[in-house]
């Protein structure tokens, strides 16, 4: 029995280190099992500040891509202001001023016509292009007063005068076919389109005007360009 006894004693404590190694065994799988979901969670975490770096990637991207816009923008926007300028230097060609401006006036009659013709040359001598368009204020001096040109009603087109070139309008009026003396023209006075300083010209035409009622003017100006446009 005492044998029975011990051994039996021995199988319990075999049993109760058997039990112990167990449950050791078992804390240790969990620790260890604890251990990997830690490193998995942090795993995670780095993925998700990978995930942040991933979205300031894309933002970064996206300023990028956005500053380029914005850069291509200007660049287009320069170019559309380079083109504008091309486009507003034609606009912005100021016209003609009188100072500009050489004046020659021409009889251009032909024989046959019913009226006479004077042609009066505007050449661009002022050292750049300008615009000019519309009728000339066109008065003749005479012995009995001044006689103003009435415009003909021709359309008036804006032309760009280059630098030496020159253009042309005429002036018609009628012959003195009456036998007198008719009205003595002593001088012509033009008055370049827009503008508001004059030249005087020696009138290149028939000396005189057959003497009217007053119920108009005999004398008609086309518009600048309406006479052909000189070289």
């Amino acid at each position: 029995m005492r044998v029975h006894q011990l051994t039996f004693a021995a199988l319990a404590v075999a049993a109760g280190l058997s039990l112990t190694a167990c449950q050791n065994g078992d804390a240790d799988a969990g620790k260890s099992d604890s251990s990997s979901a830690s490193t998995a969670l942090s795993g995670s975490n780095t993925s998700s500040t990978g995930g942040s770096s991933d979205q300031s990637g894309a933002k970064a991207a996206t300023g990028t891509n956005s500053g380029t816009a914005n850069s291509g923008g200007s660049s287009s926007g320069g170019t559309g202001t380079a083109a504008g300028g091309g486009s507003d230097a034609n606009a912005k060609v100021g016209k003609c001023s009188t100072d500009e401006l050489e004046f020659t006036a021409k009889d251009n009659t032909i024989d046959g016509d019913p009226d006479g013709t004077v042609v009066v040359e505007l050449t661009n001598g002022g050292g750049r292009d300008c615009t000019i368009a519309g009728y000339a204020g066109v008065d003749l001096k005479t012995n009995a007063g001044t006689v103003s040109a009435q415009r003909t009603g021709q359309q008036a087109t804006s032309t760009i005068l280059k630098n030496g070139k020159s253009i042309d309008f005429p002036i018609n009026y009628p012959f003195n076919k009456s036998g007198g003396s008719g009205v003595r023209i002593t001088g012509l006075v033009v008055t370049p389109p827009n503008e508001t300083k004059s030249v005087t010209l020696t009138w290149p035409g028939a000396a005189t005007l057959p003497v009217t009622d007053g119920s108009g003017s005999p004398v008609k100006v086309g518009p600048v360009g309406s006479a052909g446009q000189g070289g």
